[in-house]
């Protein structure tokens, strides 16, 4: 069962997935076992909301770790976009591409959205916390960003 199988995959297994990441590595889900990890989707790098979101998962990045979580972003962008977006932002931690939509097809996080009054298919601003053992245990969707990292650590502490 994967998670977009189920209207809430909550306490559902994530299963294995491999993906390209930043920095030339390849992020496998079997790495993290034993740390949290946030997940955020969001629609494009160098956007206003997604530099907003991507800047406050930074500024509380510290905290993160100390709550034992790592933070990773994805979106359908490049990798070469991923890379100037990273480096313009000064990002901590590591974006992940995803180009064909597997990983945004395995949490469900494509959606028809209006832009300029135009229906256009794209990602829907979301968040998951996956526990040490690889179980999702935490989906915020629909973000709006302001406070939204503020709650994301608040979650993830509870959890230490």
């Amino acid at each position: 069962m994967t998670v977009a199988d189920t209207p809430s995959a909550l306490n559902c297994q994530v299963p294995e997935f491999s993906a390209a990441m930043t920095g030339g590595k390849t992020f496998h889900l079997t790495d993290y076992l034993g740390k949290k990890i946030v997940i955020y989707f969001y629609p494009k790098d160098n956007t206003p909301g997604c530099t907003t979101e991507s800047i406050a998962f930074r500024d509380l990045y510290a905290q993160l770790q100390q709550a034992n979580t790592e933070v990773l972003g994805i979106s359908r962008d490049s990798l070469r976009s991923h890379e100037g977006f990273k480096s313009k932002l000064a990002l901590p931690f590591d974006l992940i591409s995803d180009p064909d939509e597997t990983l945004c097809t395995l949490f469900n996080v494509m959606k028809m959205k209006n832009m300029y009054g135009k229906q256009v298919r794209g990602i829907e601003r979301s968040t998951f916390v996956i526990d040490g053992n690889g179980k999702l245990v935490k989906e915020w969707r629909g973000v709006k960003v302001a406070g939204h990292v503020d709650e994301v650590l608040e979650f993830v502490s509870a959890q230490t």
